[in-house]
């Protein structure tokens, strides 16, 4: 079986958890027997045995001027304008949306050449793509949803034409796959998909063992300092800003523990700016974006990981801080939440009551061990090998008995 696979991010050009489930599934699949042509918006140098890489701006023989595309990962619609003034308008298409459009005209091309028996594309910048190769091959198609424009914008103010882009895909696809039964609801809420053309498969973490560097922490650690650990973008989907003021009421108790946030994106200025005025600065540091030994150096180091999202579809952080041994607390919007029903667990704006939950992780060895041991298990349920196998049985369904 072969499968024409969409999307716009793979590590180590990553921003995110995205890029991380597309390499963990995808090699899963390869695992699996699945052949895996990945086509990317530009070419990138990844490499990979599992798979082959195509990449729009080289393999695509169309009659388009400048096929470098600004799809990155995450970008909105402003993101998007800031990365053409600093590149030069000229080389560019007019608009974050025109881009989609080329890439989906690319990706026909791509579609015509190849040989392959399902499309799968990821997430709304490459459903354009996906809906070009199902036009122009009659294969069938999988969209996978990982967020959401309601959870990007946490509900507020969505970008229609991004919804709109969202909605035609759903309902053109074939099936849809969402990353849990929290995103399955949303999409049958919010744009009108009917649940029985929609199936949850979880994403997972490699459970690899976890070598990171000496902790440049340990000084830190050796006199009696906590560490409460934030890793995410810096946007309102992550919920930083409820990170933050949480970070103040534990500090009122206690003005040893030290707040670290790793991550970068568009809040990052007005999130520096509130631990100034919030009277923390001193408390919290801010680490930028990491990846590899550099992230799992703060994640073994932390005595306890919050993901405080105000919507989350899954969420792979947690399932990464508990391959090191920490434990989670995470909010109650967030799809992860379904695979550990051991986690601490708060709504993403109460405050008070995420602080009272990180005291307690902080100030009883007994909890601390507990949610360790039952979420480690937890953890170690999810596995990318069934995400695969589930994601097989999908397509398997689609194209008949004879695969």
């Amino acid at each position: 079986m072969r499968v024409l696979m969409f999307g716009w991010e793979f590590p180590p050009f990553n921003s995110g958890g995205l890029g991380v489930a597309c390499l963990g599934l995808t090699k899963a699949l390869a695992q699996e027997g699945v052949e895996v042509l990945f086509v990317l918006p530009r070419k990138l140098p990844v490499s990979s045995s599992s798979m082959r890489f195509l990449f729009a701006d080289q393999e695509a023989k169309v009659t388009v001027k400048n096929l470098d595309l600004l799809l990155t990962p995450y970008i909105t619609s402003h993101g998007y304008e800031e990365a053409r003034r600093r590149h030069g308008s000229s080389l560019y298409g007019t608009g974050l949306f025109a881009e989609v459009h080329r890439y989906a005209r690319l990706a026909e091309e791509i579609a015509r050449r190849e040989d392959f028996d399902v499309i799968h594309a990821h997430d709304w910048l490459s459903f354009g793509a996906g809906l070009a190769a199902k036009e122009v091959s009659g294969k069938p198609l999988v969209v996978h949803v990982h967020a959401t424009e309601f959870d990007r914008t946490g509900g507020n103010t969505i970008n229609q034409y991004v919804y709109e882009k969202e909605r035609e895909g759903l309902h053109a696809a074939d099936r849809v796959v969402t990353v849990s039964t929290f995103t399955k609801q949303m999409v049958v809420d919010h744009y009108g998909v009917n649940p029985t053309k929609i199936s949850v498969i979880h994403n997972a973490v490699e459970h690899d063992e976890r070598r990171c560097a000496p902790s440049g922490f340990l000084a830190l650690k050796n006199e009696g300092t906590k560490i409460v650990l934030f890793v995410g973008r810096l946007t309102l989907q992550k919920g930083p800003d409820y990170f933050l003021r949480a970070a103040k009421r534990v500090l009122t108790y206690d003005r040893s523990i030290l707040f670290l946030m790793a991550g970068a994106g568009d809040m990052e200025r007005q999130i520096m700016e509130e631990a100034a005025y919030l009277g923390i600065a001193d408390r919290v540091l801010f680490l930028g974006f990491l990846r590899d030994e550099e992230l799992g150096e703060v994640y073994r180091s932390a005595d306890l990981f919050v993901m405080p999202s105000v919507s989350e579809p899954f969420g792979i952080t947690p399932l990464e801080a508990l391959s090191y041994g920490t434990p989670v607390l995470i909010s109650k919007q967030a799809g992860v939440g379904e695979v550990l029903p051991h986690a601490l667990k708060v709504d993403f704006w109460d405050i008070e009551e995420m602080a009272n939950q990180i005291l307690a992780a902080l100030s009883y060895p007994v909890l601390r061990e507990v949610l360790i041991d039952e979420g480690k298990r937890d953890a170690a349920r999810c596995s990318w090998q069934d995400s695969a196998r589930s994601v097989i049985t999908l397509y398997q369904h689609l194209l008949g008995p004879s695969y």
